[in-house]
């Protein structure tokens, strides 16, 4: 999976976690801590992608993790610790690509935070990055 790829996959996770929290915040109460213009967004679970059932996103977490993860086999033959090796050999890509794409979004998310700016939410970002991460000929940055 390509790295693009895996950055909008993030987005859209970060994007249904916002909306769980105001569906949170909604079923707290008026007025709970949802973000300042935002609009109701879908109830938990029935977002697209979202596996029936998964109001927590292990439907689409589990989804990503399993095409970041290679398939691999271990030889029974191996010892533990080359088994262990094996398993991080495998494991670390993914891994580092996963922190890839989580880390770019915060910082992204940060950068506008921090300048202070109040004329674009979250999610308003969220959208910008995705549309620029799935522009073909663009790195996104």
């Amino acid at each position: 999976m390509e790295q693009n790829e895996v950055v909008l996959r993030a987005i859209g996770i970060l994007t249904q976690s916002a909306e769980w929290i105001r569906s949170a915040d909604r079923d707290a109460g008026p007025g709970a801590g949802a973000e300042p213009g935002a609009e109701p967004g879908p109830e938990p679970g029935t977002e697209p992608g979202t596996e029936p059932g998964t109001g927590n996103g292990a439907g689409q977490i589990g989804s990503l993790l399993a095409e970041v993860f290679p398939s691999f086999t271990v030889s029974p033959e191996a010892t533990p610790l080359e088994a262990a090796h094996s398993v991080t050999e495998a494991a670390l890509p993914p891994i580092m690509q996963l922190i890839g794409a989580f880390t770019f979004v915060f910082t992204e998310l940060a950068r506008v935070h921090d300048a202070g700016r109040t004329d674009i939410t979250s999610e308003e970002l969220l959208r910008e990055l995705a549309l620029r991460m799935s522009l073909p000929d663009d790195t996104g940055r």
